[in-house]
């Protein structure tokens, strides 16, 4: 799925990728694939609600998780998942990269895959197991909390 063009209508383009995917075009999954497609990525499921409740109004929070996991399973949206975080959002581009957080602010950057094709490891398992992803987490400081306050963090 590509970004909304400037000038595009946010809403419009999501029912268009909403029927691409075969999905029924409702309110709420307009909005939330709107919210998750403007937003710069990594956003958890609270706040895609509140950016999707400027369209539909109410929205409950289940009915926000209803929606992602539709749009995950219909390829649209990519949901990461890091330890000790809440599950994160994404527009799938399936460009298989991974991701870079930070232990202070929790920002999360993606990081593009510097071996080559998925899954970039080559896992040690008896033939009959198929490998289809790789999650890797890289973690560290990012710039802004390096030059805000001194390290105290331990891994």
């Amino acid at each position: 799925m590509t970004r909304p063009a400037p000038g595009g209508e946010p809403m419009a383009l999501a029912a268009a990728h909403l029927r691409a995917a075969g999905l029924r075009v409702t309110v709420q999954r307009m909005a939330v694939l709107a919210a998750v497609s403007e937003s710069a990525g990594h956003l958890d499921a609270d706040a895609l609600r509140e950016r999707a409740r400027r369209v539909t109004g109410a929205l409950s929070l289940q009915a926000t998780y209803n929606v992602l996991r539709a749009l995950t399973e219909a390829g649209l949206v990519r949901c990461t998942q890091i330890p000790g975080h809440p599950a994160r959002y994404e527009v799938e581009h399936r460009d298989n990269h991974h991701h870079f957080v930070c232990l202070r602010c929790a920002a999360i950057r993606d990081v593009e895959c510097t071996v080559g094709a998925a899954p970039c490891l080559e896992p040690r398992l008896p033939a009959e197991y198929e490998v289809r992803e790789a999650a890797v987490t890289f973690w560290g400081v990012c710039p802004d909390c390096r030059g805000a306050r001194p390290d105290t963090s331990s891994m």
